[in-house]
């Protein structure tokens, strides 16, 4: 084995070398990464937003255009720190139902009356549905004004 370099052989400068090629070529591969990750949270905030808006015309503009319905599967997160980062929104199990729907039939589901926590609860058992607390608040008082619901005691009640 030669010897060059003050005492370095000279396979120990080429596998230096080499390890330095590849910590490179890895730092641009997780540069990369991270960018195509942060452009896939933004085309999918903008598919969210455009399903809303479907979905806001459908309500009331009647019949809105729209092709077939679709689902969407999300790829596969690639960094245990990407998993960890989520949206704090679960997908809908049962397709269709609308908060104000599935809050009327959780308040039916508690004869005995049912606090807001535990209509939240219900919703998020029974129909996979997370739903902020103020949306969730804000159909009950539709469903009151409506004569549909009677909140006594912080507990919503059929009307009797």
């Amino acid at each position: 084995m030669s010897t060059t370099n003050g005492g370095r052989s000279r396979d120990q400068g080429e596998t230096t070398k080499m390890t330095t090629l590849m910590e490179q070529e890895k730092q641009r591969i997780s540069q990369r990464l991270a960018r195509l990750d942060a452009e896939r949270e933004k085309l999918s905030g903008e598919l969210d937003e455009l399903e809303i808006a479907e979905r806001v015309l459908a309500q009331f503009g009647g019949k809105a255009v729209t092709t077939e319905k679709r689902r969407r599967v999300r790829p596969a997160k690639t960094t245990p720190s990407a998993a960890a980062e989520g949206r704090g929104r679960s997908e809908r199990k049962t397709p269709g139902v609308s908060i104000s729907d599935a809050s009327l039939k959780a308040v039916r589901a508690h004869s005995e009356g049912a606090t807001p926590a535990e209509l939240l609860n219900y919703l998020l058992r029974k129909f996979g549905m997370t739903v902020r607390p103020n949306h969730l608040g804000a159909a009950l008082q539709r469903h009151r004004r409506a004569g549909q619901l009677e909140n006594r005691d912080q507990r919503w009640y059929l009307p009797s």
